[in-house]
Order: C-alpha cells, then sequence, then structure tokens
C-alpha cells in the first residue's frame, strides 16, 4: 500500500504553498507516480536479501533460498531452524545471513508482527529497527512504501539529501541531520515530499 495519486497531489500542493522553491521543482519535474510494495514479512525479507546486489541476482537468490528452507519463506520457524551454511549455500553473504536467521526468530517468536506494528511512526521504526539487520532506512522505507503513512521521512536516503539541497539552492548536499531539519516544517506530510525529491532526482539524471 503506497501514497496514492491524489494524496501525493494534495501534501505537495500544501508544501509548494509554503517553500517557493518546492513549488518550482514541482512545476518543472510534475507530480510523481505512486510507489508501493507488498505489506508484510516477506518484503523486509527480500529487502535484505536484494542489499548491495542487482535485481537479476537477488531474484535468484530469492529462489535458491526457497528451495533451501523448504519452499516457503512464510514459515518463520522453519526460516529460523535452516542452518547458516545453507542460506549461505543459496548466495547470502555470511552477515545476511545472520539477518535472515534474525528476522525469521523475531517473527516467529511474535517479537516482531508486521500486521501489529505500533500507530506511531517513531514506535514502529523502534519496533523494526530491535531486529538484527534492519536500519532506520530500511524501517523507513518499508513504513511509507508498504504501509503509507504520510509522515515517513527517509533523511538518511542520499538522493533524499542530494535532490533537496539542489532544489533549495544549498552550496553542499546536507546532512541527515540538516535534512531532517530541513523537512520539519512540512509535516505531516513528508512522505510525499520524499517520493517527489526520488523523482526529481530521476529527472536530474536523465537530463
Amino acid at each position: 500500500m503506497s501514497l496514492t495519486t491524489a494524496q501525493l497531489a494534495t501534501a505537495l500542493d500544501a508544501i509548494a504553498a509554503t517553500e517557493p522553491a518546492i513549488a518550482a521543482a514541482l512545476a518543472r519535474a510534475g507530480y510523481p507516480e505512486p510507489r508501493g510494495r507488498s505489506r508484510g514479512a516477506a518484503t523486509m525479507m527480500r529487502a535484505i536479501v536484494g542489499q548491495q546486489v542487482s535485481v537479476k541476482a537477488a531474484a535468484s537468490i530469492w529462489n535458491k533460498l526457497e528451495a533451501a528452507c523448504g519452499g516457503d519463506m512464510d514459515d518463520h520457524a522453519r526460516v529460523a531452524a535452516t542452518p547458516v551454511d545453507a542460506l549461505r549455500a543459496a548466495g547470502l553473504s555470511g552477515q545476511k545471513a545472520s539477518y535472515v536467521h534474525a528476522l525469521a526468530e523475531a517473527l516467529a517468536s511474535g517479537a516482531l508482527d508486521f500486521a501489529a506494528l505500533p500507530a506511531d511512526d517513531e514506535d514502529a521504526i523502534a519496533a523494526l529497527t530491535a531486529v538484527k539487520g534492519i536500519g532506520r532506512w530500511s524501517a523507513e522505507i518499508y513504513l511509507l512504501f508498504a504501509e503509507g503513512r504520510p509522515d515517513v521521512f527517509p533523511a538518511g536516503d542520499l538522493a533524499v539529501q542530494i535532490e533537496l539541497g539542489r532544489i533549495l539552492g544549498l552550496d553542499a548536499r546536507p546532512t541527515e541531520k540538516r535534512t531532517r531539519e530541513l523537512a520539519e516544517p512540512w509535516r505531516p506530510n513528508r512522505g510525499a515530499l520524499a517520493v517527489f525529491l526520488w523523482h526529481h532526482y530521476n529527472i536530474d539524471a536523465l537530463g
């Protein structure tokens, strides 16, 4: 579940009404398309597997991983019980194998339930990042794209930092802390801002 076309447009119009630089960028680049992912544990598991590898390689590893875990990655107890060597034989690094194990164990034990994450964004981020291998960026990306939370803002994302700096005419890319500070006035619409910044970044890259 992602922010809808209408939600993105309404939120971005609200931001543009208070910031001329964003208004100009929106006029130049247009509204972004919705970006969504499936809600649930599989999305986070796939994110771990796909880190720093190509889409094709990630798909191949995932298929091998499913086979190594008995064909069902939703059987979290079975995934957690699969030996690390078997996960590594499927193409995972030792580090990623430990992350997959940690997530599967948290799900199997009930320590983490993707269907019952806290309503408060920071509490939800804390629940996700309590699991080994899930950082703040991954948690924010999940909440924004899989749950469509309207004010989640991945300020640690490099493209978000670069593009916000460009649009606002800054001399250098802002730090994560500064990026978060700059976006603070645009609560509760920062999720749409992030989607727009990626959209604008891609247009800049093509241009």
